[in-house]
């Protein structure tokens, strides 16, 4: 039987004085796809924060997850002035490897071949993208939580962002997004509609 990856019990969100969720129950096991859906300012980002820990204040109920997560916010977490390699390499994170051959393995995943050692602000917002998301080819956390992974990237980095996480999920991680596109995964997605548990 499938082992439990993320279980969170009675969650409730509070933004400032405003709840925003409440009585969330959500349980992902390994192997699972899950988009977490909803209009925009149900919380889907608050509730990802919470879901990967980094939201404490506002937070109550239970939350259970991996020791490791991997949680990646919607903006590309870049420094502009170092080159792919070197974000990858210092991401504050510290998740993944620091081995150059396995960033510049990572890079090339992306197409990002012959761009490793330009400055990231010389390259477009679909290449920075794609540096970010060069992240996911080096970390082995189980659990990975995204926020809108396919903003500002193309069709063919859509496919091969959509490919990876389905590789993922086959080798029993489990992940978590949020998304305003449609379902690009047909019936191995399953969705957790916020809107269901808005105040």
């Amino acid at each position: 039987m499938p082992e439990l990856l993320l279980h969170a019990q009675s969650v409730c969100l509070e933004r400032g004085y405003r709840c925003l969720l409440k009585d969330v129950n959500f349980a992902v096991q390994e192997g699972q796809l899950w988009q977490l859906v909803g209009p925009n300012g149900v919380g889907k980002t608050s509730f990802l924060r919470a879901l990967a820990g980094l939201a404490k204040v506002g937070v109550s109920g239970t939350i259970q997850r991996p020791e490791t997560v991997l949680y990646q916010g919607h903006l590309p977490g870049l420094k502009p002035l170092l080159s792919p390699l070197e974000n990858l390499r210092w991401h504050p994170s510290g998740l993944g490897t620091k081995e150059l051959d396995a960033l510049t393995w990572a890079l090339e995943k992306v197409d990002l071949a012959g761009c490793e050692h330009l400055p990231v602000n010389h390259l477009s917002a679909g290449q920075q993208r794609r540096v970010a998301l060069a992240r996911l080819w080096l970390c082995d956390a189980p659990l990975w939580l995204l926020d809108e992974p396919f903003t500002a990237i193309d069709s063919a980095g859509a496919a091969l962002l959509g490919a990876r996480l389905l590789a993922h999920v086959e080798a029993g991680g489990s992940v978590v997004f949020t998304s305003h596109q449609p379902n690009r995964f047909a019936e191995q997605l399953q969705a957790m509609d916020l809107s269901e548990y808005a105040v």
